[in-house]
């Protein structure tokens, strides 16, 4: 199994950056395509970020395009999130997820998941 740990997040006025960090543990986080997802209170989750095993490609939702930069550190087992220019509507939990592939999907979702990390994003 692969366990994930998400940290980072916090209270940031609209404007500001916050950089979400994920640890993983297990042996096949270096050939697992990982992704970022939120959900904010009576939402559903939705996507906001992916990238494949490698660290070549790189997927996002087209409301964080320019702002959010999605990367992975294999040698240290992590995934980040670096979020600027945040926006109010984007406060949420925050959440890693793994998939059972090296490649990222559109049509799939990841398999495991973090706890999340709360993010609030104040006007």
């Amino acid at each position: 199994q692969v366990q994930l740990v998400e940290s980072g997040g916090g209270l940031v006025q609209a404007g500001g950056s916050l950089r979400l960090s994920c640890a993983a543990s297990g042996r096949t986080f270096s050939s697992s395509a990982m992704g970022w997802f939120r959900q904010a209170p009576g939402k559903e989750r939705e996507f906001v970020a992916a990238i494949n095993w490698s660290g070549d490609n790189t997927y996002y939702r087209d409301s964080v395009k320019g702002r959010f930069t999605i990367s992975r550190d294999n040698y240290h087992n992590s995934v980040y999130l670096e979020m600027n220019s945040l926006k109010p509507e984007e406060t949420a939990t925050y959440y890693c997820g793994g998939y059972p592939k090296p490649y990222y999907v559109h049509t799939l979702w990841p398999n495991y998941w973090g706890q999340g990390t709360q993010v609030t994003v104040t006007s």
